[in-house]
């Protein structure tokens, strides 16, 4: 009887890590000894190739093409916009047929990604950028937009939550207080205007402000560690601010999406669109499979949500919307700490004001962030520069967005913001000094080796035609959908993800009729219990869903 050196007995350690040449697992017979062998030699059974084609004509004949498969909705990309759109309709047509390509292995691996985004809950409780300063006051009514929209998220979260399809909201949002951080007495008198302002307004009740040391060193104790006495700085609070791994969000929405009969595809990339004289789309898909290596879907309705890669796929469709648009690239960078010791002393996110001329999505902040359940802290981000429309895209990309139809838009929008340009360079030349030295701008005591470097996601803000300034840097978000509403597409960044059903709500509406949109209403009205109004006009009901909204969530 044969030796077992299985189980956990000491005595058989060295055998069990270390096989002989009389192992049973290192045992076999000859392949020369066995004539019966497939071509890959993975099976005793010869043949197979032939009737597929292969080998009769050694390899060069093309396998036939799939029939054409026809569905009601395709999602391009696997990102939190494709993934939002898609569970949206789905719920408001079972019925109907739709399917999310994804060209990489997973969904949200590329903007969506924890790591690919600041992960902020983008509700303007502390982005400087939405608040600019307008003569002697500050102008607030982009600030209450944002929180609009982040409520609607909020709502439709809460929603799938209560209906079983987020299981555990845990698992993606964390309450993690907002602050705005002014430095200098221009800054310092800019925030109390904006905190004057706002925090009168429904939306914002409770934001707090304070100068005082030791009230700034309750909120944000690392940092007022080490601070000089001497600086001027202020602060303000709201603890109804949130962090969000939008990578693990999106993947929720994804297992949702498909528990309703939903389709996801990994692997599919969509290479060619074209409109059929029926006003359906035809859809070229590459696929790496054993059989054509493509294959061609028809739509009645497509949505572009491949980040970057939408401008690409809008222009390929050919639709005159799209017309005068074009992409400028811009990569980011973070720099992270992950010492508990250092971690545990930052409980919220903290943004402060972007440099002059620097795009708005670079205001620098300094945030307490949980991505795959992993506590840390995230400074930045640094701009740097790539052709590329996404982190796994091509050198190529930026070219293959110039066309004659937006070479006048960008180059108006270039010379506008020359300044831009010269913030871009100086990023791209900044040392990992100059980077540490920026950090301590809010980290007095940071040290060098509890902070490493790594590269974030790409962001594609879009220049398009205006009509007074012939082409504009555009640094939101823009729905470009046909006139006809068969096909749309989502350009530019933030706010993005954080609303993402706003984004969804405003797709529905451009694309389909007011009949459709009708009758899907009173479930609209389920789903998301504010639908058709704005919370900024009825405080009673902003505070009984958010208190909602909140114990579904588990946030404040």
């Amino acid at each position: 009887m044969s030796v077992v050196e299985g189980g956990s007995d000491v005595a058989g350690a060295t055998r069990r890590l270390s096989t002989g040449a009389a192992d049973p697992v290192n045992e076999r017979p000859s392949m020369r000894l066995n004539k019966g062998l497939s071509s890959t030699g993975m099976t005793g059974k010869k043949g197979g190739a032939a009737k597929s084609g292969g080998a009769s004509c050694f390899g060069f004949c093309k396998p036939p093409q799939p029939p054409i498969e026809e569905v009601d909705v395709v999602l391009v990309g696997g990102g939190v916009m494709s993934a939002t759109v898609g569970l949206l309709l789905k719920q408001l047509e079972p019925s109907w047929k739709i399917v999310m390509y994804e060209r990489l292995g997973a969904m949200a691996e590329e903007s969506s990604n924890g790591w690919n985004n600041a992960g902020t809950g983008h509700s303007a409780l502390c982005e400087p950028n939405y608040t600019p300063s307008k003569g002697d006051t500050v102008d607030v009514s982009k600030a209450i937009t944002v929180n609009e929209n982040w409520q609607l998220s909020r709502q439709y979260w809460a929603y799938l939550r209560t209906q079983g399809l987020l299981k555990d909201p845990q698992g993606f949002i964390d309450n993690t207080p907002h602050c705005t951080f002014a430095y200098g007495e221009d800054q310092i008198d800019w925030l109390k205007k904006r905190h004057g302002l706002l925090s009168k307004h429904p939306l914002f009740e409770g934001m707090k402000y304070s100068d005082e040391p030791s009230v700034m060193k309750q909120w944000c104790p690392l940092m007022m560690e080490g601070r000089d006495p001497k600086d001027k700085v202020a602060l303000t609070f709201s603890e109804e601010g949130t962090d969000v791994d939008f990578g693990a969000l999106t993947k929720d929405l994804g297992k949702a999406f498909m528990k309703l009969g939903g389709n996801l595809l990994l692997f599919h990339t969509v290479t060619g669109l074209k409109k059929e004289s029926s006003g359906k789309w035809l859809l070229t898909v590459q696929k790496n499979d054993l059989g054509a290596k493509t294959c061609q879907v028809r739509s009645r309705f497509v949505f572009c949500g491949a980040g970057g890669w939408a401008l690409l796929l809008l222009q390929k469709s050919g639709i005159p919307e799209i017309r005068g648009f074009m992409g400028f690239p811009i990569s980011g960078e973070f720099l992270v700490c992950q010492n508990p010791d250092v971690v545990h002393k930052h409980p919220t996110k903290v943004y402060g004001k972007a440099a002059i001329g620097a795009p708005p999505m670079s205001v620098p902040h300094l945030d307490k962030r949980i991505i795959g359940g992993k506590h840390m802290l995230l400074f930045g981000p640094f701009a740097g520069f790539s052709p590329r429309y996404l982190k796994t895209g091509s050198l190529m990309d930026l070219l293959k967005s110039v066309k004659l139809h937006n070479l006048i838009p960008a180059a108006a929008a270039g010379l506008q913001n020359l300044d831009l340009t010269v913030y871009l360079v100086k990023q791209l030349l900044a040392t990992d000094a100059a980077k540490f030295s920026e950090l301590k701008n809010f980290v007095p005591t940071a040290k060098p080796h509890d902070w490493l470097l790594v590269t974030a996601g790409q962001r594609v803000q879009i220049m398009k035609k205006d009509p007074e300034k012939i082409g504009i840097l555009q640094f939101g978000t823009e729905v470009v959908a046909a006139a006809d509403g068969s096909i749309c597409g989502l350009l530019g960044a933030s706010p993005g993800a954080s609303t993402a059903v706003q984004v969804a709500l405003d797709v529905l509406a451009k694309c389909f009729s007011k009949d459709q949109m009708e009758a899907w209403s009173p479930k609209l009205k389920e789903m998301i219990e504010s639908y058709g109004t704005k919370l900024s006009d009825n405080p009673a009901l902003f505070k009984s869903i958010h208190t909602k909204t909140a114990t579904a969530l588990n946030i404040k």
